[in-house]
């Protein structure tokens, strides 16, 4: 059987001036070329393209993006280029450094009754945003369902980030992860990290799965797998990607212990240890003592209120009455009180950094 070839056209005025830029500026192959006596349509092969330059073509010049481990040595290194018959070429690194936007902070608070749409995303899931502003593009918090279980149509992927969290708030969900055995179930109170550029496969879930997901920076990029097949032959529970290792946390596993703030006590996962530092992940109850006011330095505060009620006080702001399904962000140094938790509060703390100073003020 004979392969199948895809060629994207391109137009031009003269191909006699396109032929040297596409072979001696951009390094590629020039596999075709006709009729003889007045060309009119050259093919050019390279850099994972096939290119017909055709005289008078109707369609426009279009942009061609061209990804190198050498940016710098290609093309002279130029980053935009502009070819005689009008395409615009951008020449880029293939896989460039992870940038992660300085931290915009406010003080945010989004509550589920406030109606905030509901989005499909990737893979048919619905997404709800927790944090409009994204802190200046320093994270997502996206609060994620599944409303009918069953298969799900996911692929091995990957994302390019400084640091994932997934927490189940409702239901379970199958995964698949690379060096990390068979089937990792996630059920309501248990969470994962996700290091940067793990391999993985969301497999099931059960009807109305939800998960509270949180991603450093905000805007990140998933890349597809086509080669792994999941799961991988080895188990290899202490490997690291970018230092920071893969983390199940089990809600039935936890102990509770002091909180860093008054009144409350924490369920700790783990997850600053595993990440060096990187971030931090608890789950906060009431405890014996009133809650009192107190400041912290973090870098980023988000908190996300999975059941129960608990009144949120901020100096020099309008005290909000929260319940399940409430998200809210505490910048640094703002004094703030959770007053009057009900016996039943679970709050869902993240923090980056994972350690960090807190300041209980009498």
């Amino acid at each position: 059987m004979s392969d199948t070839i895809a060629e994207i056209r391109l137009p031009t005025k003269e191909l006699r001036d396109d032929i040297p830029f596409f072979t001696n500026v951009l390094g590629m192959r020039m596999d075709m070329i006709y009729p003889a006596d007045d060309p009119r349509i050259a093919v050019f092969s390279g850099h994972g393209l096939r290119l017909r330059i055709e005289k008078g073509a109707p369609e426009p010049p279009g942009t061609i993006r061209i990804l190198t481990d050498d940016p710098d040595g290609f093309a002279g290194g130029a980053r935009e280029l502009v070819a005689p018959n009008g395409t615009r070429v951008e020449i880029d690194a293939r896989d460039p450094p992870l940038v992660l936007p300085e931290t915009r902070h406010s003080f945010v608070v989004r509550r589920l009754a406030d109606g905030a749409p509901w989005v499909i995303g990737r893979a048919g899931m619905n997404y709800r945003d927790l944090v409009p502003d994204r802190l200046g593009g320093a994270m997502i918090a996206s609060h994620i369902r599944i409303p009918h279980g069953g298969p799900v149509p996911d692929m091995v992927h990957y994302h390019k980030v400084g640091f994932q969290l997934i927490f189940c708030i409702n239901g379970w969900v199958d995964v698949l992860y690379e060096d990390q055995g068979g089937l990792r179930r996630l059920t309501a109170g248990d969470c994962f990290i996700q290091p940067p550029e793990i391999r993985h496969r969301v497999v099931e879930a059960s009807d109305d799965l939800q998960v509270i997901e949180i991603g450093v920076p905000a805007e990140h990029v998933t890349e597809i797998d086509h080669e792994m097949t999941l799961p991988t032959p080895h188990y290899r529970p202490d490997r690291e990607w970018q230092g920071q290792r893969f983390v199940h946390s089990l809600a039935k596993e936890g102990k509770c212990g002091p909180s860093r703030l008054p009144g409350y006590i924490c369920r700790d996962t783990g997850i600053a240890e595993a990440t060096r530092g990187v971030a931090g992940v608890q789950v906060l109850r009431r405890g014996e003592d009133a809650p009192g006011w107190a400041v912290h330095d973090a870098d980023i505060l988000f908190n996300y209120v999975m059941a129960g009620r608990v009144m949120l006080q901020g100096e020099g702001r309008t005290p909000f009455a929260l319940e399940a399904g409430d998200a809210f962000v505490i910048p640094p140094g703002m004094a703030t009180r959770l007053a009057d938790p009900s016996d039943d509060l679970e709050l869902l703390e993240v923090t980056l950094p994972g350690t960090f100073r807190t300041e209980v003020q009498s």
